[in-house]
């Protein structure tokens, strides 16, 4: 253990150094988006995008009259090396970046939430991933600022335009959920929008404890207006910053619960991988330990290949099958109960 963690602390020196020598400048921010122009939206229901994309056999699932609505905040896809007087948040009309957004986040993970709800995925100025370890606090503060005003642009562009009462399913990843928690505080928490939130998918950034003062952890498959999130380790791994982390919360994918218990692989219904053609069953077992979801090591055609334990890019891929069902059972619940 000892030795562990001065190997941590060495490869956090180290990325310092990288993120010195790699972080862009800190330029003006481009101007925000206008919400009301539909090219600063990934994923819209009445646009043609990679959301409406499934993998062969779930083609029928795709509902033509969806009862909610699912609102994406997308990961950091912004993770381009230095260049002179690149921003320290996206420019929004980078259409490399837009199609490396769409062809990854919007067509991987949003297409899970499209059998059940309308999607809706802004566009924001997203904080480039050195924005996470970079040493300069303030500037990350200001950099986060300006991407959390966008997410929050679109949001409130949402409500007053298309959400019209509809039960809505909060879903994000990574540096979407670093804003969606925010969201989420501010817009429902113990506020009227509570009443219509199904529940929210906060996955891969931790979630305190005690966050929320009105929005629980889901501790089972059907329990609504709560919140689930996990960070996915091969098992018997942490990343080199671990701390014991016994204050967050951690849903298992498999088996929506909250314990400590393994969820064997055979729970698993489903994973989509990168070729995006099929879902492929059994592919891990899953445990919640220390803050963290370990896996087994995926078993699928090359796995033997990849080593690296850090499943983070995975979050919900692995799971795809699972979180899409479990999304369609908690609105069945949420309606079940009288809700609307």
């Amino acid at each position: 253990m000892f030795t562990s963690r001065i190997i941590g602390s060495l490869l956090l020196l180290l990325l310092s150094t990288y993120v010195a020598a790699q972080a862009p400048k800190l330029t003006a921010p481009t101007p925000a988006p206008d919400y009301a122009n539909p090219d600063f939206w990934a994923a819209l229901p009445d646009k043609k995008d990679l959301s409406d994309e499934l993998p062969k056999g779930l083609g029928a699932q795709l509902n033509s009259n969806p009862q909610a609505d699912v609102f994406f905040v997308h990961p950091t896809t912004y993770t381009s090396k230095k260049k002179d007087d690149m921003p320290w948040n996206a420019n929004l009309a980078d259409q490399k970046l837009n199609q490396r957004t769409d062809e990854s986040t919007i067509k991987f993970q949003a297409s899970i939430f499209n059998g059940v709800g309308k999607v809706y995925a802004p566009r924001y100025r997203q904080a480039h991933i050195m924005a996470y370890f970079t040493r300069d606090q303030e500037l990350a503060k200001e950099v986060f600022e300006v991407a959390y005003a966008d997410v929050k642009a679109a949001f409130e562009y949402y409500l007053e335009h298309y959400n019209q009462g509809r039960p809505i399913i909060i879903a994000s990843h990574s540096q979407g959920t670093t804003h969606c928690k925010r969201l989420l505080k501010e817009f429902f928490d113990g506020k009227p929008l509570q009443k219509q939130l199904v529940a929210a998918y906060l996955v891969g950034i931790p979630v305190e404890k005690g966050y929320f003062q009105n929005i629980p952890a889901c501790d089972s498959a059907n329990a609504t207006q709560c919140v689930c999130s996990w960070r996915t380790y091969q098992t018997g791994n942490f990343p080199p910053y671990f701390r014991k982390e016994e204050q967050v919360v951690v849903t298992n994918p498999l088996s929506w619960k909250t314990d400590t218990l393994t969820a064997p692989r055979e729970l698993n219904k489903g994973a989509v991988l990168l070729k995006f053609d099929k879902v492929l069953p059994a592919v891990c077992d899953a445990k919640i330990e220390k803050g963290y979801l370990w896996v087994s090591k995926p078993k699928f055609p090359g796995s033997f290949l990849y080593n690296n334990p850090n499943y983070h890019i995975a979050d919900y891929n692995l799971f795809y099958l699972n979180v899409r069902e479990n999304v369609g059972l908690r609105l069945t619940t949420y309606l079940a109960n009288g809700n609307k």
